[in-house]
């Protein structure tokens, strides 16, 4: 368990690590927004989840998707803009969704992914089925009404629900204590009856614990829960931000709390080899750059299908024409 907890943390960090890199080199279409630092998050909710349990995701989602079983292949080509990708290179970094695989989609707009987990929640109480949907939102989303809203029905109807906040601190260039006036975001979890906890982001062990019981609470039908991550991104906003905003003393301290070299440090202690933690940063480089070649081999869509999964072809008010 320890070790595959590792390997999907290395998994996303490379993966991003290597978005930077083409980025920079102009390759990628559109704007990056990377998790690097945040990657005990993504993986603790995801391990905590079945396969039948569906998430929604933000701007910043590759690590949530890459963690609820994303493949990379698929997902690099997608930013990549190439026919290959999940949504055939016309979703690019912040919409890349596969419903079977519980992945409702990433969401560019701030917050608009936690009404969509409360309808998805509320079509699995309608129907009698047991997944539980986790909504994934940052500490700036809970300022937003559609935080309230949808929390608000989710407890009133007791939907299966988990509302999953990845606080790191700033919502682009804002500090979130300087637009709220509650000392954490879960705090909030009071106004609507309904439990509220805190735990330490960079710990994938702490975050699945926590977010284990907080699915199975609402798959038992108790209702939603709010489970807030304290973590921190390492790079600015977007790829390019110089996050001079940022105290540099704050985060120079943030730097030592890095989720997989400490979780590297855990596993030593633990009992395990050297050489198996090595072994699955090797393999992982492997599968990154085997995704980045795959999706520079991939065709680019044809622009012929530009509106192709854009409007519904048996409606012909919807058609353009």
């Amino acid at each position: 368990m320890l070790l595959d907890f590792y390997e999907t943390m290395v998994r996303i960090r490379k993966f991003e690590t290597k978005l930077t890199e083409y980025f920079t080199k102009g390759m990628l279409y559109g704007n990056i927004h990377t998790s690097i630092g945040q990657e005990a998050v993504a993986t603790g909710t995801n391990k905590a989840l079945e396969k039948t349990d569906l998430i929604t995701a933000t701007h910043r989602g590759h690590g949530q998707i890459i963690a609820k079983g994303a493949d990379t292949k698929i997902m690099m080509a997608e930013l990549f803009g190439r026919k290959t990708g999940y949504c055939q290179g016309k979703g690019g970094s912040m919409h890349v969704a596969d419903v079977s695989l519980g992945i409702l989609g990433a969401n560019g707009i701030v917050g608009a992914g936690i009404p969509i987990a409360a309808g998805s929640a509320l079509a699995s109480k309608i129907k009698g089925t047991k997944e539980v949907t986790v909504a994934i939102f940052g500490d700036a989303a809970s300022n937003q009404g559609t935080f309230h809203e949808a929390i608000n029905m989710a407890s009133a109807w007791k939907l299966p629900a988990v509302f999953l906040c990845e606080n790191n601190n700033y919502g682009v260039s804002v500090n979130i204590h300087t637009v709220t006036n509650v000392e954490y975001i879960s705090d909030r979890a009071k106004g609507y009856n309904i439990p509220g906890v805190v735990v330490d982001g960079n710990d994938p062990i702490a975050v699945y614990e926590a977010v284990k019981q907080a699915v199975e609470y609402a798959r038992e039908g108790n209702g939603p829960s709010i489970v807030e991550c304290m973590t921190w991104r390492m790079r600015g906003h977007y790829e390019g931000d110089p996050a001079a905003y940022r105290d540099r003393a704050i985060t120079d301290e943030w730097a030592k709390k890095d989720p997989i070299d400490n979780f590297r440090v855990r596993l030593l202690a633990e009992g395990i080899e050297e050489a198996e933690i090595a072994a699955i940063d090797e393999a992982m480089e492997k599968e990154i750059n085997d995704a980045i070649e795959f999706a520079l081999e991939s065709p680019l869509p044809d622009p012929s299908e530009v509106t192709t999964d854009v409007y519904s072809s048996d409606n012909e008010r919807c058609v353009a024409r």
